[in-house]
């Protein structure tokens, strides 16, 4: 059997190049438009069909291969909270069962929005798992600057969903959302990952997310979708479905996720000290870099962070950045914007050195930076 792959470059191949219609042409489909069939051609066409071996139909196979193994892992989570002037009020989302190097168990892994209502009491949160059972967390873990949550279930008898490396995804890779949109459980959509890096999406404004290193898809999410997975081609974690850009409500083909590669790293800090341990420069950098300020500051074009304020005992005073210094690059990685060298810094371990390039007074300076933990506050 071809690799899912191979069979979504033949996929491709027969909608542009009109293969399968020509593979058809032998027994009468080219004309399907112009006549009807009668009963007797149309049971050999449903024989041809039978014995028909077209890239849509092994492309089909391996999308409902990936939806059998992957669903299983795939919870629907409902919490209650009190609101004094509502009373209860319920809200639901999605969730999916992995594991961490850090602590044996089952995890259920989803957004901490779809829970944090709830918490601290874990008896307002249900998860029902593919099969109907209905379970209660028995231990749980957030990260506001992420947007995730962690819950321990009891439950030993269930498939984990296996992680993906959300570095490796490129535009146009096909990608599969699951969760319970609309309380649909058990719901599969297929799209394409549309762009990455997506940033400032007003979603720190009203949440506290830090990390904003989206993926887009036009893989449909809607309304609990929230904390279910984004599934690549080999049936892996490739992200945790977060939000939707609409103007109704509803799914309009913008989705983003929160990448597998940040969400491991949360989870197995989490399962490990309790806390996300995030190293950070101690910087202000400009949400309002744009390319006049950029020209202003003799750079061929708009990239890099610029620096606004340097706070006193940090790394980056300790090592010297300035006043209206531009990031370019972050160990070796170039630096697209204040969003994806936050995300890198944050994830980068705490204690090592990292090597920084900076624009200053018109030309390319390379400084040290001893990372280390970023306080809480």
């Amino acid at each position: 059997m071809n690799s899912p792959r191979t069979l979504v470059t033949l996929l491709i191949g027969s909608i542009v190049g009109a293969a399968v219609a020509t593979s058809f042409n032998g027994f009468g489909l080219a004309t399907v438009n112009a006549e009807y069939f009668s009963t007797r051609e149309t049971t050999e066409v449903y024989r041809e069909l039978d014995r028909a071996q077209s890239p849509l139909t092994e492309t089909s196979r391996v999308l409902s291969s990936i939806a059998r193994v992957v669903m299983p892992s795939v919870v629907h989570i409902d919490s209650v909270r009190v609101v004094p002037s509502r009373g209860r009020v319920e809200e639901t989302g999605s969730g999916v069962i992995m594991t961490s190097s850090k602590r044996p168990g089952r995890f259920v892994v989803t957004n901490k929005h779809v829970v944090n209502d709830a918490l601290p009491e874990l008896q307002n949160i249900s998860i029902q798992l593919v099969d109907g059972r209905i379970i209660r967390p028995t231990q749980s873990w957030t990260d506001k600057f992420s947007d995730i949550a962690v819950l321990q279930i009891d439950v030993d008898n269930v498939e984990p969903l296996r992680w993906g490396d959300s570095d490796s995804l490129e535009i146009g890779n096909i990608v599969l959302a699951c969760g319970s949109p609309f309380g649909l459980s058990q719901s599969v959509t297929m799209g394409i990952i549309s762009a990455r890096g997506r940033s400032s999406l007003g979603i720190g404004n009203r949440t506290g997310v830090l990390n904003q290193d989206f993926l887009q898809t036009d893989a449909a999410i809607n309304p609990g979708n929230s904390g279910g997975p984004l599934i690549d081609l080999q049936g892996r974690l490739v992200g945790i479905n977060t939000a939707i850009a609409s103007t109704h409500g509803g799914n309009e083909g913008i989705g983003f996720s929160i990448p597998s590669n940040l969400v491991q790293h949360v989870v197995d800090d989490l399962l490990e000290h309790g806390e996300v341990h995030r190293a950070y420069l101690g910087v202000k950098l400009d949400p309002e870099f744009d390319f006049n300020s950029a020209q202003g500051l003799e750079l061929d074009r708009l990239r890099g962070a610029r620096v606004l304020e340097i706070y006193e005992n940090t790394p980056a005073a300790r090592a010297r950045l300035r006043f209206n210094d531009v990031i370019l690059e972050f160990n070796g990685v170039e630096v697209l914007d204040e969003s994806h060298l936050i995300n890198m810094v944050s994830l980068s371990d705490v204690g090592r050195m990292a090597e920084v390039i900076v624009w200053r007074d018109g030309r390319r300076i390379t400084l040290q930076v001893d990372l280390t933990d970023r306080p809480t506050r």
